[in-house]
């Protein structure tokens, strides 16, 4: 879970801004969590559209491996649902362990 969030990444994209890291990373975890639910229950072109908008939010923050996957679900590999919603789950973690220590 460590490395879920790229830290430096993240302090760069949002200039060390405290407020707005809680912030970003309260959308994220808000986001992520609905994004998933569609993933995990739709199919074709929702499914795609799901999983595109969850790679841009989860670059956005420095979630790298989680873009990944929603990225191979985007181009229609459904193998990589188990991992998008674990890579998921640990990046909210992440989110969570950053809020806390904000």
């Amino acid at each position: 879970m460590p490395d879920a969030i790229d830290r430096k990444h993240f302090e760069a994209a949002t200039f060390g801004d405290g407020a707005l890291q809680r912030e970003i990373l309260g959308l994220f975890d808000t986001q992520a969590e609905k994004l998933a639910g569609i993933i995990r229950d739709a199919s074709g072109r929702e499914r795609a559209e799901a999983a595109h908008t969850l790679k841009g939010t989860a670059r956005g923050i420095g979630a790298f491996a989680l873009a990944d996957a929603a990225e191979k679900v985007e181009q229609g590999d459904a193998g990589a649902l188990d991992e998008l919603a674990r890579l998921a789950a640990e990046a909210r973690a992440a989110a969570a362990l950053l809020l806390a220590q904000n």
